[in-house]
């Protein structure tokens, strides 16, 4: 499956205010951010002045104005030349030092909230892929969720820490640089500012550009995750049929696309850099020119000439830093846009208002002319109407396509049908919460998903507070008992990836077992003996027998040695049921089933 279509990129401001929004989460070094911030600030706005005095007034000898001349008295040993220079040599490595330090403080502020942040994100985020709808997950590429956790959700810390606290403190210092340079020169400071306009029109034609490659290099880089997820998972089919080979050039492929991207957005970011960096040399340039001009003619000293200077680059630094800002928004608007997409992805499947939380359940299921599809107009099933009884084992048969598996899952509403209703007990499900309606249905699929825990905590995952006493229950009513006491650690033995390390017995036998643990009124036996050889179908049938006993059991098999202790056998095709009955009373009306069956067993 191809990643999915990029989304639509959320505007500037709405995506900052998004992004304060996890920043104010973690007030804490949200706070200690900002004042290292300030702090620096104040350290950037002190540092030009031990020159100034140094030049003007100890070099030059130049009057000190009054207000410094008292500030420098309040110095101890200040009465010589020699000596007020030493203070300059000081108070300059002290400036240094002190901004340094804040600056790593600073550092390590910006990397406590930056992760914070990112974990905050991604832990709503895959929170909220575990709560979409098995209709979200099947048409998106799993390798693509992946990358939206592990790499996408780093946009808030890019945006907040890269971005919007270094125009908070750029705002700040050019509102104190402009204060001082404007005391200093007027005609400076007007003449520093004439190529901000300049600036803003090169953002201005470069911002949509990297907005757009920003997003092209992100999809790009999220079809790596996904076919190597997709050629992991299915390692044993790519092995057998050689495609190794294949594997290998489709990902040179998508490594040269990404690449491709990658140099696209790399130059529409340098040619912005680049006209940036020649602005703000053109400025400093006429500057140079301009205060020299007034030097000569007297107009200033070469004392506030060198201070200003040191005060332009540090009013270009947080302009630069603004702009540049913008950039890295757009940047990272691309890795938002798809992390929001999931975020406010509409959850088919949803608690209603005032749903009810279930009690004790009897297990009787209704469905009542039930209609539902994957896609508008393409019903699955058609005028789906079927009760089971508490303690009823229904098969459900027909050819593939016919809508079996479909119609289980409308029953943990995996889905919501589009007409009719499915009810438990007599309540329709769209009115149960969610989380209780699934405590009461087990399942026990074709093919058993293990995760790569110990065999008792794969057993215990419906119920992970269950004693070892009743794990070990369970496993002994499934018959599972012995092969996992002959295991090296027993209950306390790991699994491999899927269960790798068991047979497909075994890993079956487990399933039922956790099915069992879970001891729902309502199960669901998705072909769960399909894929192992015919003794171990027996012996399975018999851990089935122990599970199916007293719980409204629906199993669907196409294999029918597996329905022939069913209370009734459903036959379903096109969507609809055709045929209802014992195995015996269909077998004796010659119908659909009896078809199926002679195919399998013949004339016996």
């Amino acid at each position: 499956m191809m990643p999915s279509a990029a989304p639509p990129l959320p505007g500037l401001f709405r995506l900052s205010g998004w992004v304060a929004g996890y920043a104010l989460r973690r007030w804490l070094p949200l706070l200690a951010v900002i004042l290292s911030l300030l702090v620096r600030v104040g350290m950037d706005v002190l540092k030009p002045w031990p020159m100034l005095v140094l030049v003007d007034y100890v070099l030059r000898g130049a009057p000190m104005p009054a207000w410094l001349a008292r500030l420098v008295g309040l110095l101890p040993g200040t009465a010589t030349p020699e000596a007020l220079t030493g203070w300059c040599v000081v108070s300059t490595v002290v400036l240094f030092l002190m901004s340094w330090a804040v600056g790593l403080a600073n550092a390590y502020a910006n990397i406590s909230l930056g992760q914070r942040m990112t974990y905050d994100l991604a832990a709503q985020l895959f929170s909220r892929l575990q709560q979409l709808s098995l209709r979200f997950h099947t048409r998106r590429a799993a390798g693509d969720s992946i990358r939206r956790v592990t790499a996408d959700c780093t946009c808030v810390s890019v945006i907040a820490k890269d971005a919007l606290l270094p125009i908070l403190s750029a705002g700040v210092s050019l509102l104190v640089m402009f204060g001082i340079m404007w005391r200093l020169s007027p005609a400076l400071t007007l003449w520093a500012l004439a190529v901000v306009p300049c600036m803003a029109a090169i953002f201005r034609l470069y911002a949509q550009p990297m907005l757009d490659r920003s997003s092209a290099q992100q999809e790009a880089d999220a079809g790596i995750y996904s076919l190597v997820e997709r050629t992991l998972a299915a390692m044993p089919v790519v092995q057998a049929y050689g495609r190794e080979g294949w594997n290998n050039r489709r990902l040179r492929e998508i490594h040269r696309d990404t690449l491709a991207a990658t140099l696209a957005l790399t130059d529409v970011q340098l040619r912005f850099k680049l006209l940036m960096g020649v602005t703000t040399a053109a400025g400093t340039a006429g500057i140079l020119w301009w205060g020299a001009y007034q030097a000569l003619a007297g107009h200033a000293s070469v004392g506030t000439i060198l201070v200003f200077l040191s005060y332009v680059a540090s009013l270009y630094a947080p302009v630069e830093s603004i702009m540049y800002t913008s950039a890295i928004i757009q940047s990272a608007a691309g890795s938002a846009a798809r992390v929001r997409d999931v975020l406010d992805a509409r959850r088919d499947v949803t608690d209603a208002p005032g749903a009810v939380t279930l009690g004790a359940a009897r297990g009787q299921v209704r469905l009542e002319q039930v209609a539902f599809g994957y896609e508008a107009g393409l019903p699955v099933l058609r005028g789906i109407s079927l009760e089971a009884e508490p303690g009823e084992t229904i098969a459900l048969v027909g050819p593939s396509g016919a809508g079996k598996s479909t119609l289980v899952s409308l029953l943990p509403r995996f889905f919501d049908p589009w007409e009719g209703r499915v009810c438990l007990d007599g309540r329709d499900l769209r009115t149960v919460a969610l989380k209780s309606l699934r405590r009461h249905i087990g399942l026990v699929l074709q093919e058993p998903f293990l995760f790569p825990q110990t065999i008792a905590a794969n057993i215990a995952y419906g119920r992970p507070k269950a004693t070892l006493a009743e794990i070990e229950a369970a496993a002994r009513a499934a018959g599972a008992h012995d092969f996992i006491t002959r295991l090296p650690q027993g209950y306390h033995t790991p699994v491999g990836e899927r269960g790798a390390t068991l047979s497909g017995g075994e890993r079956q036998r487990l399933s039922i077992a956790r099915a069992l643990l879970k001891s729902a009124p309502v199960l669901i036996l998705d072909e769960p003996t399909s894929a192992l050889d015919a003794q171990t179908e027996r012996l399975l049938l018999d851990a089935l027998e122990q599970l199916t006993a007293g719980r409204t059991t629906f199993i669907i098999a196409h294999r029918l040695s597996t329905v022939r202790r069913a209370s009734r056998i459903v036959f379903l095709e096109n969507g609809r049921v055709v045929e209802t009955g014992t195995p015996r009373d269909l077998l004796a009306r010659g119908g659909r089933y009896a078809a199926f069956h002679h195919a399998q067993f013949g004339a016996a």
